[in-house]
């Protein structure tokens, strides 16, 4: 018998995973890495557009430098192709923001919902790369980031599937959200608006990156017309439509995101932070650039300002306490 002041000896408990296993644990490491990797190509976008640079591949293959397409309708279709440019870095940093909340927060408590949310805009995002094959450009880096990329979500998604065992209603359809504040239930509905707009605006631009490319306005603004891109350079406008079908399915993603968060999440500060943060980027980037390049029609800019109203409205909304 061991000594009445004599603590017992128990042996430590040896942890005999490997290194990579450790790593990915139970699988939100990897869709926290996907985020970051979201957030870094994001910047890394807005950055390139603000030196007003191409990428290598894009020199490539239109054999022009940014420099040299300004000699183009005086540098308003680069003009128009980086408002594209910072518009998409937005929404990737957004969706990287709501994916750290999501794995950090909502996956953490093992609730089923979120597992979900990974998927569904997983799905979406990944899925809109398919849009490219239609207009006959797809870059090696982006071809590259998404073969290396998605097997990291995946494995993800596949890891965390036996955490996410927790079911729940929605808020919206909870008692506890038919007895908060009338302000704070409005506000979440507001954001249920944002969410469902910024969707069906995302899956617009992603068809028009696939069919027309142009609207009226965006080609009002460069002064050109089609049959005179296609004269300058028979590689602008398949380079061009790889923008916009890259900002439809980033924005579309996004939009995903603040539904199925809109209608599911507990109201926490974790998760107004994640929202301001993620609406504030995708809003400042995508209404931002139009003005620094000028291209500032009303009839454009429109939607957008309306969806940031919205947002506005339902960020004070869900801040407010009870």
């Amino acid at each position: 018998m061991s000594e009445p002041n004599e603590m017992p000896n128990h042996e430590p408990v040896r942890d005999e995973r490997g290194l990579l296993r450790a790593f990915v644990d139970d699988g939100r490491p990897l869709l926290i890495l996907t985020a970051l990797a979201l957030l870094v190509s994001g910047a890394f976008a807005v950055f390139l557009a603000v030196r007003r640079e191409f990428l290598p591949h894009d020199v490539a293959f239109l054999g022009m430098t940014a420099a040299d397409l300004c000699a183009i309708a005086e540098c308003r279709v680069v003009g128009f192709m980086f408002h594209d440019r910072v518009a998409f870095g937005g929404t990737l940093i957004a969706v990287a923001i709501l994916y750290v909340w999501l794995a950090l927060f909502p996956l953490r408590e093992r609730l089923a919902w979120a597992w979900w949310t990974f998927a569904v805009s997983g799905l979406l995002g990944f899925g809109s790369f398919l849009a490219y094959l239609s207009y006959g450009y797809l870059d090696d880096w982006h071809g590259t980031a998404t073969l290396v990329l998605l097997p990291i979500f995946v494995g993800g998604l596949v890891l965390t599937r036996p955490l996410a065992t927790v079911a729940s209603t929605g808020w919206l359809s909870s008692d506890r959200a038919r007895s908060a504040a009338k302000i704070v239930r409005a506000g979440r509905w507001l954001l249920l608006g944002t969410g469902a707009g910024i969707t069906l605006a995302g899956l617009v631009i992603l068809y028009l990156g696939s069919t027309e490319v142009f609207v009226a306005e965006d080609l009002g603004f460069m002064g050109v017309t089609r049959a005179m891109l296609d004269a300058a350079n028979p590689r602008l406008v398949p380079l061009i439509a790889h923008d916009r079908a890259g900002f439809g399915g980033g924005l579309a993603t996004v939009g995903a995101l603040l539904l199925m968060c809109a209608w599911y999440a507990r109201p926490s500060r974790g998760f107004h932070h994640a929202v301001i943060a993620a609406g504030a980027t995708g809003f400042g980037c995508a209404i931002g650039t139009h003005f620094v390049e000028g291209y500032v029609n009303p009839a454009h800019l429109a939607p957008a300002l309306a969806g940031a109203g919205l947002f506005v409205l339902s960020a004070i909304c869900l801040t407010r306490r009870s």
